[in-house]
């Protein structure tokens, strides 16, 4: 009994042994049956796929041999229509724009000569208004000056009378000293004929000692005569010093009561004013203050290039003619001037060389007004045998394009100065050229140009086309 049953659970043991080999075998090989089907159909949906491209392929190509033929059309050329202007060669010289100051040239600060009260103001003395030259401003009172003049006048009137009796008193001194020299005469030739006498003893000794006493008195007598002229005649010298004198004096006199009429010195406006009736003024005080309306002046500042260079041109700036505007409400107005002389040091805070133009303001523009903020033109150094042209027109920076035949044809050119939206250039250009100055993208040797038509503005994009006769290669994708 035991001995079935120990067989049965050896037979029992080895059956649950085989059905684990057996269970541990399938579960090994299911994976590699898995990666077989996966590649598999891998391969097929490749070659499904290469099927499709290779059907699409031969499709395609066969689309393309039984393609019918497309009729081509004839190629024909790009006419551009631009604007042309003539070249001239001469002699361009470049504006600079600089910016300035109106200053007043001459200035005058008017003040009293005389002290008094002011009896007389003009109505026109206002600040800002206009005077002409010799208009009357203010009077003061002129009473004690007319009663200097008359004064002054009576002392010379009085002085004169008195030369006339001094010279009077010398013409009688002169006639004295006269009739006593020819007494003097009479007495020697008197004593003369004593002598002789004497020797033949006609006469005494005694005689000839009286007629030579009164030789002595005669020649006293006319020393005499002669002191008292040169006395009547430094008389008459003295009444003519105080005549001269009194001349200044009445002049003065004459002149302070002119004075006391201030008069406007030039054509001038009024800056400022201090007067009215009543006041009393002293010497120096301060009646107006006025500007010459006439003499009006602008600073501008040169840079030290812009100096070097017109001072190169024409060996001096001063006498250069200016051009200035004077914006007024957004437009400008024109006035001509020149320079007339350069600041005495370098304006080392504004970067330059002040200059001064004087300002002409013709009949019937606005009057300029010291402190007005306006635009300078001054012709810049002088380029000899160049030309002007656009700055549109140049290419690159060194060539531009005319016009011979209807094609563009390159010259080159090279810059020298800006000019606004100018250019000032030299080199293959010469005069009756034209010159291309609209602008193309597509610019280059040959390219066949016309003029825009009557009324039609230019422009860069085609504007007709025209059988191809000769290509042209451009500058750009053509």
């Amino acid at each position: 009994m035991d001995k079935n049953v120990m067989l049965k659970s050896i037979d029992e043991d080895a059956d649950r042994k085989r059905s684990d080999v057996a269970f541990h075998t399938q579960n090994a090989e299911r994976p590699r049956t898995r990666r077989a089907v996966l590649v598999g159909k891998l391969l097929l949906q490749a070659l499904l796929a290469g099927a499709i491209l290779l059907a699409a392929y031969q499709g395609m190509q066969r689309l393309i041999f039984t393609k019918a033929d497309v009729p081509t059309r004839q190629a024909r050329e790009v006419v551009y229509t631009v604007e042309m202007a003539p070249v001239e060669i001469r002699d361009h010289a470049p504006m600079l724009n600089l910016y300035g100051e109106i200053r007043a040239a001459r200035t005058a600060d008017l003040r009293a000569l005389v002290a008094g009260e002011i009896i007389r103001v003009n109505p026109g003395l206002e600040a800002g208004a206009t005077l002409d030259a010799g208009a009357e401003l203010v009077e003061i009172d002129p009473f004690q000056y007319r009663g200097a003049v008359t004064e002054a006048r009576a002392n010379l009137t009085e002085a004169r009378a008195g030369l006339v009796e001094a010279r009077g008193r010398v013409a009688t001194e002169e006639g004295n000293v006269e009739r006593a020299t020819e007494q003097l005469a009479f007495a020697e030739r008197d004593v003369d004929r004593a002598s002789q006498l004497r020797e033949s003893g006609a006469v005494t000794e005694r005689t000839l000692d009286e007629r030579s006493l009164i030789v002595s008195q005669r020649k006293q007598a006319v020393d005499q005569r002669r002191n008292a002229l040169a006395v009547e005649q430094a008389r008459v010298e003295q009444q003519q010093a105080a005549i001269e004198r009194l001349e200044w004096r009445l002049a003065q006199a004459e002149k302070n009561l002119s004075d006391t009429v201030l008069k406007a010195p030039f054509d001038a406006v009024v800056r400022e004013e201090n007067a009215a009736v009543g006041r009393l003024v002293n010497v120096n005080d301060v009646i107006a203050v006025l500007y010459d309306r006439n003499a009006l002046e602008v600073r501008l500042t040169l840079s030290d290039n812009q100096y070097g260079r017109i001072l190169a041109d024409e060996g001096k700036v001063i006498g250069r003619p200016v051009e200035v505007l004077w914006y007024i409400g957004g437009e400008p107005v024109r006035y001509a001037g020149e320079i007339v002389r350069v600041g005495a040091d370098v304006a080392l805070a504004r970067g330059g060389i002040d200059a001064f133009a004087r300002v002409r303001v013709a009949e019937g523009q606005p009057a300029l007004r010291p402190g007005a903020f306006v635009e300078v033109r001054v012709a810049d150094r002088t380029y000899e045998d160049t030309a002007r042209i656009p700055e549109a027109a140049l290419y690159g920076t060194d060539h531009v394009y005319v016009v011979e035949d209807g094609r563009t044809v390159r010259r080159d050119v090279r810059p020298l100065a800006f000019d606004g939206t100018d250019l000032i250039v030299e080199g293959d250009l010469a005069s009756g050229d034209t010159l291309i100055v609209t602008r193309l993208d597509e610019a280059g040797e040959g390219v066949r140009v016309t003029e825009p038509k009557q009324g039609m503005p230019a422009a860069s994009t085609p504007g007709e086309t025209t059988p191809a006769a000769a290509g042209g290669a451009s500058e750009g994708t053509r």
